[in-house]
């Protein structure tokens, strides 16, 4: 586990990696030791996640013939969110050597998971207001879309600057990724039973 110190200087490095300040990038551990500390920001992340979990399985869970128990829904829902994660990582560690950027995946990893945290994070008071605030669901949901546009143009800096191979690799990289990630979470949602009621089997 890395130490606290350690975790606040990923963070910050990666943070100016998105905001555009080069010396980010040298915040960073690229060791093997490195590479693996990088996915204990799954647990850097867990609080704010469990907040965002909370408020959707309290949605979920006011249909209990649909989708089960709170409790069940909560730990399927924090399956598809760590699948999420992490799967489309090891679909780009398959598939990095025909694109071309196998000899930058640790440092798009490394990266990848501090960044991933450090949004999860910025989300937060859209998921707060989603749990303590159902009357406005509404202003929740635009505060969302607006804070997940600005996650979307700071990953893309931060896959830019993390591959270093130029806009258009990183744009397809960008693209990839989110693609494989959509794909994924809907398939998990729908394997564990979390799928919205009108794309349930209503035979």
């Amino acid at each position: 586990m890395p130490a606290i110190e350690d975790i606040q200087r990923y963070l910050t490095g990666v943070w100016h990696m998105m905001t555009g300040r080069p010396d980010g990038i040298r915040l960073r551990d690229l060791s093997a030791d490195g590479f693996w500390n990088s996915f204990f920001a799954i647990a850097v992340a867990l609080p704010a996640l469990l907040v965002g979990w909370a408020g959707v399985a309290n949605e979920l869970g006011a249909e209990p013939d649909v989708f089960g128990h709170p409790a069940s829904i909560l730990l399927r829902i924090a399956l598809v969110d760590i699948g999420t994660w992490l799967l489309p990582l090891a679909l780009l560690g398959a598939v990095a050597p025909l694109a071309g950027v196998a000899d930058r995946f640790v440092h798009y990893v490394v990266a990848s998971n501090w960044a991933s945290a450090l949004l999860i994070w910025l989300m937060l008071p859209a998921a707060l207001l989603r749990l303590f605030a159902p009357s406005l669901q509404g202003v929740a949901e635009m505060l969302s879309l607006a804070l997940f546009a600005v996650s979307m143009a700071l990953t893309w800096r931060l896959t830019n600057a993390a591959l270093g191979k130029g806009p258009w690799v990183a744009t397809a990289v960008f693209a990839g990724m989110f693609i494989a990630s959509l794909i994924i979470l809907f398939v998990l949602q729908g394997a564990l039973g979390l799928s919205p009621p009108d794309q349930l089997p209503t035979g």
